[in-house]
C-alpha cells in the first residue's frame, strides 16, 4: 500500500500539548509476586532441532504477550534454552504458555507451544527460534499472534493463528506477499496489530476498512492487512517505508523505539505503548545508556498515522533488582502483553531479557481517563 499524501508532516516529529489525561497509568509493580515468571531447569522439551530432549526455558523467561480466557489470564512468553554461545540472541528461543486466575500467580504448561519444528517455517527460525510474540483476539473469537522468526541471519515478523492457544498454525512471514513479496527479507519484529477492548477481550479491528499494524526498531513503522495474516507496509510516494515514530535525541528514547502491545483504540485516539532505548551519547543524561524504558504515544483515531500526543518521560522504567541483573544488565522493562481484567489493566514485560514482571493499574484509583471506547 502506497500513501501518496501527508506522510512527512505527521512521522518522528516532536509534538506538544503533552498531557496526562489520554495516558495509561500509573502502574505499580507488586513486590509479592515480581517477578512473575522465572526460567525453570526442570521442564523438558523433545526438540525436532537434533532430535534431543531439551531443557528448553532454562535459560531465561522473558518478553511475554498476554490475553484474557475463560476468565484467566493466559500468558505466552519467550523461553531461552542454555544451548549455543552465551550472548544475547545466541540461543533457541521457544514460546510458552503461562496461565492466572488473578493475574499475579502463574502455572505453565511443562512444554512449549510454539517452536522451531520440521515444518514449512524451517528455514526462518532454525537455529534461533521463535521470539517476543504479541497477540489479539480475532472477530470470529481465534487468536493472532505476532512473532519474530530467528535464523541467525534475518530476524522476520511471522503470523500464527490458533483456537485454543495451545494448538498454532504458522502462516510464515508477515511480509511474504505484500507488494508482491519485495519485503519478504525485511528485517522486521515487534507487531502491535490495533484492536478494540470489550470487557476483558483485546479484539483486532478495522479502520478505515483495513486492519493495522504498528511495527519495528529503531523506528516504529505501521502495515495494513485485509486478514490479518498477510500485511503490507505503508510506503510514501516515493517508495519509502513511513516512519510513525523516531527516537528523540535529549529524552529517554533517544537510541531506539519499539512497538510493543497490541495498539489501543480509545476515547482520546489510538493508544501505542512502545519500549525506548536511551542513548549514552545524545539521550536523557537522567538516564543509564542503553537501558530499555516504556513510552505512550497517541495517534489521531482517523489517521492512524498522524502522532497526537507523546510522553516526555518514561512511564516504566527499571528500579528493581530483577529488572536489572540477567542477560542485560543496562536494564530492560520491556512491554509487551497489556490486558484490562478484573476492572485493572494488567502489563506484562520483560526484565533484563531473563524474567517476566507485571505492573498494575487500577484506573479507578486515578483520575487519567484513557478509558477505552
Amino acid at each position: 500500500m502506497t500513501l501518496l499524501s501527508a506522510a512527512g508532516s505527521v512521522t518522528g516529529q516532536a509534538v506538544s500539548g503533552q498531557g496526562r489525561a489520554w495516558m495509561f497509568g500509573p502502574f505499580e509493580k507488586p513486590k509479592d509476586v515480581n517477578p512473575a515468571i522465572t526460567p525453570n531447569p526442570v521442564s523438558q522439551f523433545r526438540s525436532a532441532m537434533g532430535d534431543s530432549t531439551v531443557r528448553w526455558e532454562e535459560h531465561a523467561t522473558f518478553n511475554p504477550a498476554a490475553i484474557v480466557k475463560d476468565g484467566r489470564v493466559l500468558v505466552l512468553y519467550r523461553a531461552e534454552d542454555a544451548s549455543g554461545e552465551r550472548t544475547i540472541g545466541g540461543h533457541t528461543s521457544r514460546i510458552g504458555l503461562a496461565e492466572s486466575q488473578d493475574g499475579r500467580h502463574f502455572t505453565r504448561r511443562s512444554a512449549p507451544v510454539l517452536y522451531p519444528d520440521t515444518d514449512a517455517q524451517r528455514p526462518y527460525e532454525w537455529p534461533g527460534g521463535v521470539e517476543d510474540p504479541r497477540i489479539v483476539e480475532a472477530e470470529d473469537g481465534s487468536y493472532v499472534l505476532t512473532y519474530t522468526q530467528w535464523n541467525r541471519r534475518i530476524p522476520r515478523l511471522a503470523i500464527a493463528t490458533s483456537r485454543d492457544l495451545v494448538g498454532w498454525t504458522k502462516h510464515g512471514p508477515a511480509f511474504a506477499k505484500g507488494g508482491g513479496g519485495k519485503h519478504r527479507n525485511l528485517e522486521s519484529k515487534s507487531g502491535a496489530i490495533l484492536a478494540r477492548v470489550e470487557g476483558n477481550r483485546v479484539i483486532a479491528t478495522r479502520l478505515n476498512g483495513t486492519y493495522w499494524m504498528y511495527f519495528n526498531v529503531p523506528d516504529i513503522l505501521i502495515a495494513t492487512s485485509d486478514n490479518l495474516v498477510d500485511w503490507t507496509p505503508l510506503e510514501d510516494s516515493n517508495g519509502r517505508l513511513v516512519k510513525v515514530l523516531s527516537p528523540r535525541p535529549g529524552y529517554f528514547d533517544s537510541w531506539l523505539v519499539e512497538a510493543g502491545p497490541p495498539a489501543l483504540i480509545t476515547e482520546h485516539g489510538i493508544l501505542v505503548l512502545y519500549n525506548a532505548g536511551n542513548s549514552g551519547q545524545y539521550g536523557d543524561p537522567g538516564l543509564p545508556p542503553r537501558v530499555y524504558t516504556g513510552g505512550q504515544a497517541l495517534y489521531d483515531l482517523r489517521n492512524p498515522l498522524k502522532l497526537v500526543a507523546r510522553s516526555d518521560a518514561p512511564f516504566i522504567k527499571p528500579t528493581e533488582d530483577y529488572e536489572r541483573t540477567g542477560q542485560y544488565p543496562e536494564g530492560t522493562t520491556f512491554v509487551e502483553g497489556l490486558v484490562p481484567f478484573n476492572g485493572c489493566w494488567y502489563l506484562y514485560y520483560g526484565t533484563a531479557d531473563s524474567r517476566v514482571g507485571v505492573a498494575v493499574w487500577d484506573p479507578k484509583r486515578t483520575t487519567n481517563g484513557g478509558r477505552p471506547r
